[in-house]
């Protein structure tokens, strides 16, 4: 398997964040089952140390030389923004429904047009907007039935996807010149050296049980970053951006058949809006 650049198109784009959020919606079904015996400092470490492993084939096919970067700095930006994303996002999905916790984290594409505009210089076509827009809307249609003040993990969650905001348009600046799999690499390297600090004060020595949970956890999210990555360099940010609302319907889906979580007419009007918003951003 190899990291190609695939050129420019909008269609296959697309398709990869769509099965890069199928990815992360599985991603937050196992950090559910693990959060009753694996603490949040143990959890995000293994995911980045686990998922460094699962990249290190293609390290050594490859060898040092592509590893190669001239922005080691938007590189070390993405790093400890998407570790701050991981952080709020796996605190928020142990303790809030899972659908509503991918929602909550959906902020991230009404920032990415305004920041991709103000720091990439990309135009945004006036659909773009009214995408984001009815995409907002579709959210707040599927957090209407329960979302009582601002507690914690709500908070969190909103932060995180500010965090994932920034982690996405950096990766479109990244992709002008880096292959994804250097992108994916400096990421999890990034996130492995960080992420072992907690360790000093929150270590928990996990199961065998937690520790096949957490390989798929690591194995979910790394093949998700990959298709996120991929994805966003093969259109505009604004309009891709978008397409990460897909996460809530796998969440609600994966909710109801695992934790019988309702889905509810709100969640069935949201998602409407979701897909309706989608293809405005991509049509």
């Amino acid at each position: 398997m190899r990291f190609h650049r695939l050129g420019k198109s909008l269609p296959l784009g697309m398709a990869l964040i769509i099965g890069g959020q199928f990815l992360f919606a599985g991603m937050g079904v196992g950090i559910r089952f693990l959060g009753d015996e694996v603490p949040n400092e143990v959890l995000v470490f293994f995911r980045n140390i686990l998922g460094l492993g699962l990249l290190a084939p293609w390290l050594f096919r490859d060898g040092l030389p592509g590893l190669r970067t001239q922005v080691p700095h938007l590189h070390l930006l993405r790093g400890v923004a998407g570790l701050a994303a991981m952080y709020c996002f796996y605190y928020a999905i142990m303790r809030l429904p899972l659908a509503e916790a991918m929602v909550l984290l959906l902020g991230a594409p009404l920032y990415i047009p305004l920041i991709g505009l103000l720091w990439l210089k990309e135009p945004v076509p006036a659909r773009v907007w009214l995408g984001v827009a009815l995409g907002f809307g579709g959210v707040l249609v599927m957090m209407r039935p329960g979302l009582a003040g601002i507690s914690t993990p709500v908070a969190l969650a909103l932060l995180g996807g500010f965090f994932a905001a920034i982690v996405q348009v950096t990766i479109r600046r990244l992709s002008r010149t880096e292959p994804t799999l250097r992108i994916v690499f400096y990421f999890a390297f990034t996130g492995t050296l960080l992420s072992a600090l907690p360790l000093a004060w929150a270590w928990s020595t996990p199961s065998p049980r937690a520790l096949v949970g957490l390989l798929a956890v690591a194995v979910c999210s790394t093949l998700g970053q990959v298709c996120l990555t991929q994805g966003l360099s093969m259109a505009s940010v604004a309009r891709l951006g978008i397409f990460s609302y897909f996460s809530v319907i796998f969440a609600a889906a994966f909710g109801w058949l695992l934790w019988q979580e309702p889905i509810t007419h709100w969640q069935v009007a949201g998602s409407l809006l979701i897909l309706l918003a989608g293809l405005l951003a991509g049509g």
